[in-house]
């Protein structure tokens, strides 16, 4: 296959990479399928191209007839050599990011790139940001980003692997200095995992588990976060050191991340007390296996010796004692002078029966002390100008991921625990019906409760299945605290929370588990934050009401003293979009932070909002710097969470390169927004109450026309359901968890992603922008004013610009031509017209204001390389979106369709999915 897009003349290196991965996929089509395949392909494409880019529409119809009269393997072929395509494009743009990187650290000297670290240090000291304030901002900001296994990567992680082999063959092509045989050879590496891509198998053959799915996130934990965290602690220290060396600068932990895979409980039954159990062990035993390695490189190189060096008395008494204590005569270094190395060989063998032995490391701060002992010694003799990073990288690594890797999330149900208090209420007599109570009789129960010393549970098995498995959780809790350490599981998560009482009833599972504990003397015990995740839309406009009557419960006030006057609330973007529309959404969420906010500050409790966001545009998706930048700028110096799921992990943290980039862009814009927050500065407080009075107007208008087309048009669900490949998304085999809850075929029980995610498939992409345009066009047309004061939104706004732009990505990723295709699917072909009809003249009206607010000719003029990707990949797509409609239409059409009809089928999801680079 060849490539030959017009793109400007920056992407030079990228267009020479595409065409070497085109040509060599093309050897490998003729090599495969003939002359025949190859020439089958480029027809296809070249028409595609001239539908696109001539809007030549006599090449509609021969590109139809073309596209039906693939059979068999012939199709099934073509599918797989358009995807195969998409995963090499995604390689060679995310490799292409590498090198522009590298190029801003080649040329250093002259500019630093935009979004670094060192950027934004430097924009500080520009903006006279004095020391004291820039550690005031390190003290208190924090990013924990937490992965999920919610089910939207429909890659492989063996196609994924491939991947990186193919990336790394790419950045040692760019190395000046190969010579002509270490070119010729790496060539060849790169032709054989082409080979190796094409001969692989796209689909998952059965649904993973659970535990699969945690190897999949631990996969990211080994091949990258584990290295690149404290590389980008050590270069905020670096760069500080450098622009303010008066300071004695003391970075802390503020970039951490943590997990929900095998915690998340909510609508999946797989996920059991012990599988979370095995999912601590294995997070346990990695992050083990990745300090032994550090510690033997160690070991090698701390080869100083008592005759030419003055270790310390402290570090000479310990290894004596720790000899004697730990280590069996032929365990021990035998070279006595050799102090570190008798000190590091007690450190590994302690390390190998951690977790299984009297003799192993109890917690990780035991770890820590003896590596911190080290450091005091081997910096008595050492030049203290010149750091031993290895041993200070390994000491950062041990407090970040301590001997739990990641913290642990436990999510679950409202719904779950106030069933299960009900049980426990009825039978020892204090509740005949909790669950029909009012809140307020709800409250005054949990509390008393709550303030009772004594336990309230019969014995265990006086329960059903489902109360006894809430309480094994919670039993489970508890000995992961004693196991692993505290740090093990922070935080229980709420999800569907639309009262007080919802948490209460967790505090309650709490105390009978010994997690929250009254001491008769009065003493409170609490280790467990229970955080509400606040979902729909009427749920954000509830939400500071449920927080300030929480705040005001005794009981619960003091459960937060022992948090530290810390609360965590969790934000869910994809549900309120689903319910709402993503423009709706998206300010209900950032209202309701400002409300809640404002709300705890009277009550001096501190707040750590979780942004609960998908990968996906209609899920709250986007970069990480501009996800933080779009939120009230005065809620990031508290401490901020974010999800990272699917398609989003391997794009931003298969590569180190990639992952370090995007974490160093979050870092910086983090620390640039704390910063203007601390001193007050204008750009601080950038939201005019123009903007928030002109917003809330939108809203309501954007709210009214979504609702009238997802919840008042009778025949919509029909729409969805037979115009978009919904029915087919559930044999794709991507996650554990199933696509709606209560296995409900109810809209309300469906899940979000299956829902956005079928969206994008049929190029409709709907929850991503549907009735923005009428809510932005409504408030436009009332006066001229009015459009002047959306655009100024657009300059000044960082929501309102994060909120405009991802409409505008969004509808570029659409393609009304495309979507109409699918309207074929839809039985009544009335309610198919009529239907996309409306989404069509909503599509042209979105467009048209976007363009008026932004002063662009065309969509995304602002940010070329975006439009460039999106344009490279257009043509390449559109034939898997026609050849998906017939399969589609077959499939529907057969009682008993055969095995690879469905196979191509979900080939075609799968490719679509890798083109278009979102899913769910």
């Amino acid at each position: 296959m060849t490539s030959g897009i017009d793109i400007n003349d920056s992407s030079l290196p990228l267009r020479k990479d595409v065409k070497m991965l085109g040509n060599i996929l093309g050897d490998i089509l003729v090599y495969h399928g003939g002359t025949e395949l190859l020439e089958k392909v480029e027809k296809i494409r070249a028409l595609c191209k001239t539908l696109r880019n001539e809007n030549d529409l006599e090449a509609y119809p021969e590109l139809k007839q073309e596209l039906s009269t693939l059979t068999g393997p012939m199709r099934k072929n073509v599918i797989r050599a358009f995807s195969v395509y998409f995963h090499l494009i995604n390689v060679a743009e995310q490799n292409h990011r590498i090198r522009r990187r590298r190029d801003y650290l080649l040329q250093s000297e002259k500019s630093t790139q935009p979004g670094s670290i060192e950027d934004a240090i430097l924009s500080l000291k520009e903006n006279n940001i004095t020391s004291e304030i820039i550690q005031n901002v390190l003290d208190t900001i924090s990013l924990e980003l937490v992965i999920t296994a919610h089910p939207t990567e429909a890659t492989k992680r063996s196609i994924l692997e491939i991947q990186k082999r193919i990336a790394d063959l790419l950045k040692s092509l760019d190395n000046p200095l190969l010579s002509k045989k270490e070119r010729k050879r790496c060539e060849e590496s790169l032709y054989n995992e082409v080979s190796v891509l094409w001969q692989s198998d796209e689909l998952r053959d059965h649904k993973p588990t659970v535990i699969d799915e945690v190897k999949n996130g631990l996969y990211y934990f080994d091949k990258t976060l584990f290295g690149v965290l404290p590389e980008i602690h050590q270069e905020v220290e670096t760069s500080l050191m450098e622009h303010y060396p008066e300071h004695e600068w003391k970075v802390p932990l503020f970039l951490r991340f943590g997990s929900w895979i095998g915690g998340d409980r909510d609508g999946n039954p797989n996920v059991t007390p012990e599988v979370t159990w095995e999912t601590l062990q294995r997070q346990r035993r990695i992050v083990l296996k990745k300090y032994k390695a550090v510690l033997v490189d160690l070991m090698k190189r701390f080869s100083h010796s008592t005759a030419h060096v003055n270790v310390s008395e402290e570090l000479k008494k310990s290894v004596l004692e720790d000899e004697k204590q730990f280590l069996s005569e032929g365990m021990k270094w035998t070279v006595e002078g050799e102090v570190y190395r008798r000190k590091f060989a007690v450190i590994i063998e302690r390390l190998k029966q951690s977790g299984k032995s009297e003799i192993g490391y109890k917690a990780s701060e035991e770890l820590l002390e003896d590596l911190q002992m080290i450091e005091r010694s081997i910096y008595r003799h050492h030049p203290v100008h010149h750091q031993l990073k290895t041993l200070q990288k390994l000491i950062r690594q041990v407090q970040l991921f301590g001997f739990h890797l990641a913290t642990l999330d436990i999510r679950n149900h409202s719904g779950e625990h106030e069933a299960a208090i009900s049980e426990i209420l009825r039978k020892v007599g204090l509740e005949q019906d909790y669950s029909s109570l009012p809140e307020g009789e709800k409250l005054e129960l949990l509390a008393k409760i709550l303030e009772d010393p004594r336990p309230l549970l019969l014995l265990h098995e006086d329960y059903s299945p489902d109360t006894q498995k809430m309480l094994e959780v919670f039993q489970m809790i508890k000995k992961a605290h004693h196991e692993f350490g505290k740090r093990s599981i922070t935080v229980y998560l709420v999800s569907m929370t639309q009262s007080a009482s919802d948490l209460l009833e967790v505090l309650v599972l709490a105390k009978e588990a010994g997690i929250f504990r009254l001491h008769a003397d009065g003493r409170l015990e609490s280790d467990l934050n229970v955080a509400p995740l606040l979902e729909t839309i009427d749920d954000l406009t509830a939400g500071p009401k449920i927080m300030e009557t929480l705040f005001k419960l005794p009981v619960y006030r003091n459960h937060l003293k022992k948090m530290n006057d810390q609360q965590e609330i969790m934000l869910g973007y994809s549900d309120g979009s689903k319910d709402g529309g993503t423009l709706t959404a998206n300010w209900k969420l950032y209202k309701a932070q400002l409300e809640i906010n404002e709300m705890a500050r009277e009550y001096e409790i501190g707040l750590k909002f979780f942004h609960g966001r998908g990968g996906s545009l209609g899920r709250g998706g986007g970069p990480l710097n501009k996800s933080l930048l779009s939120q009230p700028v005065e809620t990031l110096g508290q401490g901020v969470k974010i999800t990272e799921q699917g398609e989003v992990l391997s794009s931003r943290y298969l590569l180190e390169d990639i992952a370090y980039r995007s974490l160093e862009q979050a870092t910086s814009t983090l620390m640039k927004a704390a910063a203007n927050v601390l001193v007050e500065s204008e750009q601080g407080h950038l939201r005019d109450s123009r903007w928030v009075e002109a917003i809330e107007q939108i809203s309501d208008i954007s709210l009214k026309k979504y609702q009238s087309l997802v919840f008042d048009d009778p025949d919509f669900i029909t729409y969805f359901n037979q115009a978009t490949p919904l029915q087919e998304l559930g044999e794709l085999n991507i996650g554990s968890r199933p696509m709606s809850r209560k296995n409900s075929a109810k809209f309300e029980n469906l899940r979000a992603i299956p829902w956005v995610f079928a969206w994008t498939q049929s190029r409709q992409l709907l929850p991503a922008w549907y009735a923005a345009g009428t809510g932005l066009e409504a408030f436009a047309e009332k006066s001229k004013e009015n459009l002047s004061l959306l655009q100024e939104m657009y300059e000044q706004w960082p929501f309102f610009r994060s909120t405009i732009d991802n409409l505008q990505m969004a509808m570029v990723k659409a393609d009304i031509t495309t979507a109409r295709e699918y309207t074929s699917l839809v039985e009544d072909k009335e309610i198919a017209e009529r239907i996309f009809g409306n989404i069509v003249d909503e599509f042209d009206r979105t467009k048209n204001i976007l363009l008026n607010i932004t002063d662009d000719e065309d969509l995304l003029d602002h940010t070329p390389n975006i439009k460039d990707s999106v344009h490279r990949r257009n043509p390449y797509v559109d034939p898997l979106n026609f050849i998906q409609v017939d399969l589609i239409k077959e499939l529907r059409s057969e009682k008993e369709p055969e095995d690879e009809l469905l196979t191509q089928v979900l080939l075609t999801i799968s490719g679509v999915a890798a083109g278009l680079r979102n899913t769910g």
